[in-house]
């Protein structure tokens, strides 16, 4: 499985409005790609305008399908003016919990 962890810094002002549309990135995403199979939405205690995504493909083939996705495009252009930091990170699931 790909792994995929992005962690979003938010402006303040615009706190709420991401989480509303990130939520529905997640949703859309389940939804519509068959091979999403996680997309957790995160806030962090200490500072809320942190945002953190796991999400979950059955491979790198999958995430760049994501990618260029029309829900995926419209999400990224909406939430640009949004954002003052974001971080992506990819690993490899060797082992689920489950």
């Amino acid at each position: 499985m790909f792994v995929v962890v992005v962690e979003f810094t938010v402006r303040a002002e615009y706190i709420e409005l991401f989480l509303t549309r990130v939520k529905q990135q997640a949703k859309d995403s389940l939804k519509l790609e068959v091979n999403c199979h996680v997309f957790d939405v995160c806030i962090c205690f200490e500072t809320k305008n942190r945002i953190l995504l796991y999400e979950v493909y059955s491979d790198r083939a999958a995430f760049d399908v994501h990618l260029a996705s029309a829900h995926f495009r419209d999400f990224s252009e909406a939430v640009q003016e949004w954002v003052s930091g974001k971080q992506l990170s990819t690993f490899e699931r060797l082992h689920s919990g489950n």
